[in-house]
């Protein structure tokens, strides 16, 4: 698999007003772009998508520090020392307010979807041949970036404006005025709009492997569905519609060789559907962890102090728990491929706090990296957001929830991502929604999904150890962005913070 370097576009946006004078020298032309001005060619546009794209790189938290609010792995770190507190306080359920790493996810996806809204502000401005397809990969950004917010701090303040969030950028001042949306449903209902017309707008297939398609776009609308059934059943009949489209078009499907799909170059380009690309080509440094343009997370999750064949150190967060590593059954081909037992392997290592002696082989440093930087700040290996074998069981578990429930297309879907787990036929299960589910946490263990799914299906609080209902299905709203916008009243912090 290829990765394509995808850099930051900055605009200086200068509010300042001149007045005449009779001093020519004053009068002297900014060498800033106007943002305003800056739409007038195709370029433009172009460039100022990537810039939108380049954002899903600071995305590296929501996998890795969702991944340890489950139940599948501990916060790991350094054993002597308390490292990393604010990922140990999600772990424990203790977080508040004033945690760093909910801050970062906070205003690293509000960017993203403040960058989108630029683009989309000027979304008009000029036409040429391939802008439908560029406003829909925009809009889909857009609806990414609100659904990571949504998931994570539940309903959001947007600038809203006839059941759309508006096309334009939340300007200063705007902050002091905005109101959150009154329910996470509210909010579902503006990313499924955002992503139906992305649907309309964009192609079938790209000639780049960062830039999303309509099957990227209808993957993720069948899964705000899903996460939009738990308040209105009638969303997992609409889950069913369109990912059994996503099915039937088949323009996926599974790779054959499920520890490939992990490995750059890999094997999974037909079995994955939308990644956040990632490289090792320029450096990094603790001073702007979101500048890397490598997956920050797949260093914080290696060994550490390794030594050993196929792996790079690490420094030892995300580490699997026993009972995780337990659930897969004989003769499962993704047990392997999913955890690291470093015991067994390693030359030497230094355990993690925790000590489980198991790590999440899925996105483990590898050797052959070019290390530039801090070696694990610039880790190459992309980040599956969203890979065909979750389609096949979203699309199960919407089949079995709908009004009219269709347990055979479900069994079909299930049966699939079975037979390839175990290499033949003869593993398949009934396509109960308690065995789905099951199949989700075994397919996906380790790609950030988990919490989320806990949480969705009402089953947190009897998994996860310190989860609290009716607090714990949200993280609070950052104090600092409260504070910033004057919000502490009208914004109101979530339930039990």
């Amino acid at each position: 698999m290829k990765n394509y370097k995808i850099y930051i576009t900055g605009f200086i946006i200068a509010f300042v007003t001149l007045t005449a004078c009779s001093d020519d020298f004053i009068d002297v032309p900014s060498r800033n772009p106007n943002s305003d001005d800056f739409f007038k060619t195709e370029q433009d546009y172009q460039d100022v998508l990537i810039g939108v794209y380049d954002l899903l790189q600071a995305s590296f938290w929501n996998v890795m520090v969702g991944e340890i609010a489950s139940d599948n792995t501990l916060a790991g770190g350094d054993p002597d020392n308390i490292d990393g507190p604010s990922i140990q306080d999600i772990d424990n359920m203790v977080h508040n307010d004033v945690n760093e790493q909910l801050r970062d996810i906070w205003r690293w996806m509000y960017a993203g979807l403040n960058r989108a809204n630029y683009m989309l502000e000027f979304r008009d401005n000029i036409e040429f041949d391939t802008k439908n397809d560029m406003i829909g990969q925009a809009l889909f950004l857009r609806a990414y970036f609100t659904f990571e917010l949504a998931k994570w701090f539940g309903p959001l303040p947007l600038l809203v404006e006839d059941g759309r969030i508006q096309n334009k950028r939340m300007q200063f001042g705007e902050q002091f005025t905005i109101s959150r949306t009154a329910t996470i449903a509210d909010t579902y209902a503006l990313i499924e709009a955002d992503l139906i017309e992305a649907v309309s707008l964009l192609n079938t297939t790209q000639d780049l492997e960062y830039k999303v398609t309509k099957g990227a776009a209808q993957s993720l609308l069948g899964k705000v569905y899903l996460y939009h059934g738990t308040f209105d059943a009638a969303k997992y009949t609409d889950a069913a519609t369109v990912l059994d489209q996503v099915i039937s078009d088949g323009n996926y499907t599974l790779a054959s060789n499920f520890g490939n799909i992990f490995e750059h170059p890999g094997e999974n380009a037909d079995g994955s559907i939308f990644e956040v690309q990632y490289t090792d080509v320029e450096g990094a440094g603790f001073d702007c962890l979101q500048c890397s343009e490598g997956n920050v997370a797949v260093g914080f999750s290696g060994v550490r102090e390794y030594v050993g064949p196929t792996f790079d150190s690490g420094y030892g967060f995300n580490t699997p728990t026993a009972e995780a590593a337990s659930i897969f059954t004989v003769g499962d081909l993704r047990k392997d491929a999913t955890i690291f037992d470093a015991e067994a392997i390693a030359t030497s290592y230094q355990p993690s706090r925790g000590e489980t002696k198991l790590y999440n082989r899925k996105y483990l440093p590898r050797k052959g990296d070019l290390g530039l930087g801090d070696n694990n700040l610039t880790n190459p290996n992309n980040y599956r957001a969203i890979r065909y074998a979750d389609i096949l069981l979203m699309a199960a578990e919407a089949n079995i929830q709908k009004a009219a429930p269709d347990a055979t297309k479900a069994k079909g879907y299930l049966d699939l991502v079975r037979d390839r787990a175990f290499g033949n036929t003869t593993n398949r299960i009934d396509a109960t929604l308690a065995n789905i589910l099951q199949e989700r946490r075994l397919e996906l263990m380790g790609e950030g999904h988990r919490f989320f799914d806990l949480v969705r299906t009402g089953n947190a609080d009897s998994t996860i150890d310190g989860f609290v209902a009716n607090k714990n299905e949200l993280f609070p709203i950052p104090l600092i962005e409260l504070e910033l916008a004057g919000a502490v009243e009208r914004w109101g912090q979530n339930p039990g913070y």
